[in-house]
């Protein structure tokens, strides 16, 4: 049985350092952060930051990153299966089958998920926990960077044990709430802190259902022709990849074949 995994951000002991964050774009090859007209500020998140640190008043550092929800409304809102939910707990992204229709973003409830503007043809990017890095053994490159330990990895019910424990033992340091416990059935994203997070869209509304459910019900509202334009689009890549791999299958096998095979064909 796959243990689910998460993170846990004590935000208490979060100086702003941004070591996660260079690990994470080291990590991920992201490179110099790019500034656009429409971002309020260069260290939101973007194709170039799969995580960031938000400053509050009063020296508060939040960090931000995929909630990675136990049921996550983006999965369900992909119609070619770009996204998908591990048993480990990580939701990861397969480039190579998304088309860039932006269902994803429109119904992550945090906001997550951003389009790599900068490329030719741009394609959704987020965080995916170091899937590759944990399959290996290994910790998250932003967990193993932090050096305040404001970021602890580990199974899903032994995190939150532990922040129930720390607001337990220190009930004037926080929040009474371990944040992504419940908000839409879960997330493998966890939060302590001394400040509400709504900002990071932990809103009292947001409520416990999961939302693929709730999803489909909106999609469903699209107007049909985008809806269809999405079908189509989703047809025409399959059969484009289709014939993409018949060609690189054919071109592979006429360079194996004997010399007098290819005598005897001419």
């Amino acid at each position: 049985m796959t243990v689910r995994v998460g993170i846990l951000t004590d935000t208490t002991l979060c100086t702003g350092c941004e070591e996660c964050v260079q690990a994470c774009k080291r990590e991920n090859s992201l490179g110099k952060d790019l500034p656009y007209p429409w971002k309020a500020r260069i260290d939101d998140l973007s194709s170039t930051r799969y995580t960031s640190i938000v400053r509050r008043p009063g020296d508060h550092f939040v960090r931000q990153f995929c909630r990675h929800c136990n049921e996550p409304a983006c999965v369900s809102s992909c119609i070619v299966g770009a996204l998908q939910k591990t048993a480990a707990g990580p939701v990861i992204y397969d480039l190579d089958k998304c088309i860039g229709c932006r269902y994803c973003m429109m119904s992550c409830p945090y906001g997550i998920p951003r389009y790599d503007w900068a490329k030719p043809v741009p394609y959704v990017r987020k965080c995916t926990m170091c899937y590759s890095r944990i399959r290996a053994g290994e910790l998250p490159a932003c967990v193993q960077a932090c050096r305040e330990k404001a970021t602890r990895f580990g199974p899903r019910d032994e995190l939150i044990a532990e922040a129930h424990r720390r607001i337990r033992d220190h009930p004037d340091r926080y929040v009474r709430t371990v944040f992504g416990e419940t908000e839409v059935g879960g997330t493998s994203a966890l939060y302590l802190a001394d400040i509400p997070l709504e900002f990071l869209s932990f809103k009292p509304d947001l409520g416990d259902q999961p939302l693929p459910a709730l999803t489909w019900q909106a999609l469903s509202k699209v107007p049909p022709l985008i809806t269809a334009v999405g079908g189509l689009m989703a047809g025409i890549y399959w059969i484009l990849e289709r014939r993409m791999k018949l060609a690189r299958e054919e071109t592979q096998g006429s360079k194996t074949k004997p010399d007098d095979q290819k005598g005897a064909g001419a």
